[in-house]
């Protein structure tokens, strides 16, 4: 592989690869979100998914049906806040201003969470098709827009975009709304300031995601260097994730794609910033028996759920010892949970890259079929491949529903980033 040096055009060419790869990711990843064992992707998909697929109906695993969202509306029309962000999917979701569809309850999963019977479970991005990007990758965008309408980063004014992307209707075709989503709109229902909606981790634990790192990663690209990157990705996460965890993700990551982008060694910059990782004591096997046996997380007593995920070992994390030594089924849900997590969920991205020797294709595909939360994990994944590689799979980039609106948008973020001066 050629690493040019770093200069104007290398570092654009990176960009830019980087944030296909980001919508790469996400799509292919799509139709296997939140697919807990691997028996089923394979029946589900012909032995594994190799390209873009729609997402099937039923989804074996889905427990999205029931999922709570409880704005106060009499408070938000007093303010006069929309407060409804569900629209056409309301029906999958138990509202204060809606009734649920389907209340059926059938057995506990792989997760241990209660599921609906087998003809009620929805896919979390039910009637999307091949190729089509989720409302996480729709966010960035989101973001994206902000920044080349204002010519730079406005934390305001993306804020006000995020608001009425989600609250208008029509603008959303992905049911799935993550818990971060449905948090951040009931306080905001409250009367709470834009800058403050988003809850706490030690609140609600799932707050600590992959969800939280993209937007931030996606933003510390402006800045050509890791110190203000960080902080303005720090403080771009706090607007809608107040996660610890989040943000130990992102001081690994900024660094790494701004040392990939300015045109870094691959190989070299992923060990390297991979031995400040420090990997979680509880096994991805260990975690999800925790699940089980609590009858799902949200059983679990909260300062037991902290430890089971903020203790980590002392040892750096090898991540190129671990891709030579360990196969895929010795490290997917045995070593790290596939969960949305970062700490099981970065070193997992990590070593499914170097496993597939920073391949763009392979890699994200393999992590497509080690499910879970492959979709955010698989945005993260994709900046950090596709800022290894100098060329992009053709077929994967026209491959995507929004290519020529994202290539409009990805070329208009870049140029905004290489001018400077854009936070």
């Amino acid at each position: 592989m050629n690493h040019p040096a770093s200069t104007v055009e290398s570092r654009a060419r990176r960009m830019r690869n980087a944030l296909w790869g980001l919508f790469i990711g996400d799509a292919l990843a799509m139709p296997a979100h939140w697919f807990y064992s691997l028996k089923n992707i394979r029946q589900q998909f012909d032995g594994g998914i190799r390209g873009y697929e729609a997402p099937p109906h039923p989804h074996p695993e889905s427990f999205m049906m029931g999922m709570t969202y409880h704005p106060d509306v009499d408070t938000a029309n007093r303010l006069g806040r929309r407060y409804d962000i569900l629209h056409a999917h309301a029906r999958f979701y138990d509202t204060s201003y809606s009734d649920l569809a389907i209340r059926s309850l059938e057995r506990e999963s792989e997760h241990g969470n209660r599921v609906p019977r087998l003809e009620d479970r929805f896919h979390y991005h039910h009637g999307l098709a091949a190729g089509e990007n989720t409302l996480g990758a729709h966010l960035v965008r989101v973001l994206m827009r902000s920044v080349i309408r204002v010519g730079r980063y406005e934390p305001g004014d993306f804020i006000e975009e995020f608001v009425k992307h989600l609250t208008t209707p029509g603008e959303n075709r992905d049911p799935y709304t993550e818990i971060y989503l449905r948090r951040w709109f009931e306080n905001y229902s409250r009367g709470l300031p834009l800058h403050v909606c988003a809850e706490l981790q030690r609140n609600v634990w799932s707050i600590g995601s992959h969800g939280g790192v993209i937007r931030p990663l996606v933003l510390a690209m402006l800045v050509d260097g890791t110190y203000q990157g960080l902080g303005f990705a720090i403080e771009h996460q706090c607007l809608t994730h107040r996660s610890e965890n989040a943000a130990s993700a992102l001081g690994i990551l900024v660094p790494l794609l701004n040392s990939l982008v300015r045109g870094a060694d691959p190989v070299e910059a992923i060990s390297s910033y991979a031995r400040d990782i420090r990997t979680p004591q509880v096994s991805g096997e260990e975690l999800f028996a925790a699940y089980r046996e609590h009858g799902g997380p949200g059983n679990i007593p909260k300062d037991e759920m902290w430890q089971l995920h903020v203790r980590l070992n002392a040892a750096p994390y090898e991540v190129i010892q671990l891709a030579s030594q360990h196969t895929e089924p010795e490290v997917i849900r045995r070593l790290f949970a596939t969960a949305c997590y970062p700490e099981h969920g970065l070193p997992l991205l990590l070593y499914l890259v170097m496993k597939h020797n920073l391949g763009v294709e392979a890699s994200l595909l393999a992590n497509a079929n080690a499910g879970g939360d492959n979709v955010h994990r698989g945005m993260i994944m994709g900046l950090i491949a596709g800022a290894s590689n100098d060329d992009l799979p053709n077929h994967l980039v026209e491959g995507l529903i929004d290519q020529k609106e994202l290539k409009a948008e990805i070329d208009a973020f870049t140029d905004i980033a290489l001018r400077g001066n854009a936070i």
